[in-house]
């Protein structure tokens, strides 16, 4: 049996990073692997600004004093800082991650990857600029990445930092190559002269809803939409039209992964209790990654907010675009909050997602296979 681990942002308390390292883990137990996730030593960061404590215990002062500036009910608030303080005491055991950190293991293959592993230029102060993530120092006997994303990190920021050089001679180290994301791949083939693979996000790939035994069932008594944002990143007049939208509609507005304004309720749930609140949602508004792959693998009627990146801020428009882009659903995609109505209104032809989908499961899967065990076992379906 073949140790495998996987390098990614699994102790990151977010429920998309939290889903896309479970997913990952299970794919590569398909195929009869021992699988741990690996952990990373977390350097000081590209990008600094004046207001970054260097002391973890005042970054997290910092963010606990930042949610009470935000603009919602307070109860709401208290509910966010138990669900961010509680996240990984809760579910890092569902992972099979304990406290115990665990760095560069003897493995017979390391995947790096999936999410954000190699935005090494930005301002995160959890992530840093970490070169094991690019694979430095490993000790597996193959390195290879899945579906691994340099998220708002260009040619551009590399060159002008002065990583390129350095990131690009740790990629042609590599076995294998495989980004989510037209970005990751411009770059990988600009500083390797290689072309990568293309796969889609772990839980595209991976059937949550056919496969996964531990989403719950609910039958809960009132209509709602889900608001899946940031905190922070919707704005207070779009907060309130969403609040007129959902009037109009006579839906209550359920505020997951992080506390709005408008909202009804704060939902703080287990990730597969996320999904079951998906399923049950009469439709979406989000202006996050995994939040539009949640709506798309629960065929909800969904609408995604465009962000876009100004200065050191942090966007979603290069890879929101991408992935819409790769299932034919650029049409849910808006920077206006007042065109959701008109979005949502629009029926998804999801035989057609789900096409896509399989297509690009049974790619990755076989990438899978190929990489990691290189023999003529087949990659089961659950």
């Amino acid at each position: 049996m073949k140790k495998v681990g996987i390098m990614s942002m699994q102790r990151i308390a977010n429920y998309g990073s939290f889903l896309q390292a479970y997913a990952l883990k299970q794919l590569i137990e398909e195929l009869g692997c021992k699988v741990e996730f690996v952990d990373y030593h977390v350097s000081e960061s590209i990008i600094i600004e004046d207001t970054d404590s260097k002391n973890k215990f005042m970054r997290k002062l910092q963010k606990g004093l930042e949610t009470f500036r935000y603009h919602a009910p307070l109860l709401h608030k208290l509910s966010f800082i138990r669900y961010k303080q509680f996240f990984a005491r809760r579910y890092m055991p569902l992972l099979g991650i304990s406290k115990e950190m665990n760095y560069n293991p003897t493995l017979d293959c390391l995947v790096i990857g999936s999410d954000e592993v190699f935005n090494c230029i930005q301002k995160n102060s959890n992530v840093g600029y970490s070169l094991e993530l690019f694979g430095k120092d490993n000790h597996a006997d193959r390195l290879i990445t899945y579906a691994a994303s340099f998220g708002n990190t260009t040619l551009k920021k590399l060159i002008k930092y002065g990583k390129a050089d350095e990131i690009g001679l740790l990629l042609k180290k590599f076995y294998a190559i495989s980004v989510r994301d037209s970005n990751s791949g411009s770059i990988v083939k600009q500083l390797t002269g290689d072309e990568p693979v293309y796969n889609l996000d772990p839980v595209l790939i991976y059937d949550y809803i056919n496969c996964c035994d531990k989403i719950p069932t609910f039958n809960l008594n009132e209509k709602y939409l889900i608001l899946y944002a940031y905190a922070g990143r919707i704005s207070n007049g779009e907060a309130d039209w969403i609040a007129e939208y959902a009037k109009k509609k006579n839906l209550k507005i359920y505020a997951i992964g992080g506390i709005q304004k408008c909202a009804d309720r704060f939902i703080d749930c287990s990730p597969f209790e996320v999904l079951a609140y998906f399923k049950n949602a009469e439709e979406v508004i989000t202006d996050t990654f995994h939040g539009s792959i949640f709506a798309i693998i629960t065929h909800r009627s969904f609408s995604t907010l465009i962000r876009n990146s100004v200065g050191n801020s942090y966007g979603n428009e290069e890879k929101i675009r991408d992935l819409l882009n790769r299932l034919n659903l650029v049409d849910r995609m808006t920077t206006e909050i007042k065109e959701v109505e008109n979005i949502n209104k629009k029926t998804i032809n999801y035989k057609k997602v789900d096409n896509i989908l399989q297509k690009q499961r049974r790619i990755a899967k076989e990438y899978l296979r190929k990489k990691i065990i290189d023999s003529g076992a087949k990659a089961y379906e659950c």
